[in-house]
């Protein structure tokens, strides 16, 4: 697993306090909520945004869609929202790769 000492997401992965957890991936609590479920998923593996997605193997893009699916429906969520912020200005704040679950009431921005 490749981090980068100066990421919280990169602690995170190591110290977080996780509601699941996966072989490579990891699910925190937004600190930040934006919806009355706000999940955040973490690949272990440091990647800074989705455009650097070939960085994973098929097999670790597909193990990680499939962990982001779970993670949702463990959380009792029949219908949400699977965003991903890719760069400064659509709104990524911190450069490793995530993916927010939003849910638990209606349609969110």
């Amino acid at each position: 697993m490749a981090s980068q000492p100066d990421c919280l997401f990169c602690k995170l992965v190591v110290e977080g306090d996780h509601v699941n957890r996966a072989d490579g991936f990891v699910t925190v609590q937004d600190i930040n909520p934006k919806a009355p479920v706000h999940l955040l998923v973490l690949p272990e593996r440091h990647v800074d945004s989705f455009r650097d997605i070939g960085q994973f193997p098929t097999e670790e893009a597909k193990r990680m869609l499939e962990f982001v699916a779970d993670t949702a429906r463990q959380a009792g969520l029949e219908d949400y929202q699977v965003v991903v912020n890719v760069g400064p200005g659509a709104g990524q704040t911190i450069f490793h790769l995530h993916w927010h679950i939003l849910g638990g009431g209606t349609a969110f921005e």
